[in-house]
């Protein structure tokens, strides 16, 4: 009687392909995870932006002659400020493929608005009391502690940025007033040139 030979398996196409998904799938999870490292949530060259407007607002308070009008430049600037910070970071969560209120964006908008919205209702108390020399201070204090808090889920030098602007709140509220804003200029202006140039440089724009 003839023996029985088991007809020779063919070799499976699925095991190569399951490994070439699998390896797809790896790529993209590491190319995602390097994106969302390198997403530091801030625009360097919007900072920079940021900073040569607030140097031309320190310019223009500094010739007002009345404390209204010295109040509106700045809170002009607080807007313009925004919209150009909101432009530059949408503008970059494009160019790197991240959704704009990614993890990192999120988290950073979620710390860094609550001591905005503080400043914005002490200015408000502050001006009906008659106390607008200690605005520049206010504002320096609690910017740079929305920088920290809202830097710590971003690279280092976000919140070594804070510390200066908080450092620099704390050394203004002991300077005469007539130094508002030439700290002013130096803080919101030369700060933000000085960090924003090696964050866009270092860290996508």
């Amino acid at each position: 009687m003839a023996s029985v030979h088991p007809l020779p398996s063919r070799p499976s196409a699925e095991p190569p392909a399951l490994h070439a998904r699998a390896m797809d799938n790896l790529e993209f999870i590491r190319d995602t995870m390097e994106r969302a490292g390198a997403f530091t949530a801030v625009s360097g060259w919007g900072m920079v932006a940021v900073g040569i407007s607030a140097i031309g607002a320190a310019a223009l308070a500094a010739s007002q002659t009345s404390p209204v009008a010295w109040l509106i430049v700045w809170l002009a600037e607080a807007l313009l400020s925004l919209v150009i910070s909101g432009w530059a970071i949408s503008r970059k969560a494009r160019r790197a493929r991240m959704p704009l209120l990614s993890g990192p964006g999120r988290k950073f908008a979620m710390s860094f608005a609550p001591p905005i919205v503080v400043g914005a209702a002490l200015t408000a108390v502050l001006y009906q009391s008659a106390l607008i020399a200690l605005l520049p201070g206010l504002w320096l204090m609690l910017y740079g502690t929305g920088v920290i808090t809202g830097g710590a889920f971003s690279v280092r030098i976000v919140p070594v940025m804070g510390l200066c602007f908080l450092s620099a709140g704390i050394v203004s509220i002991l300077l005469p007033l007539n130094w508002s804003d030439i700290i002013l200029a130096l803080t919101f202006g030369g700060l933000h040139i000085a960090f924003g140039i090696p964050i866009a440089r270092r860290h996508g724009g």
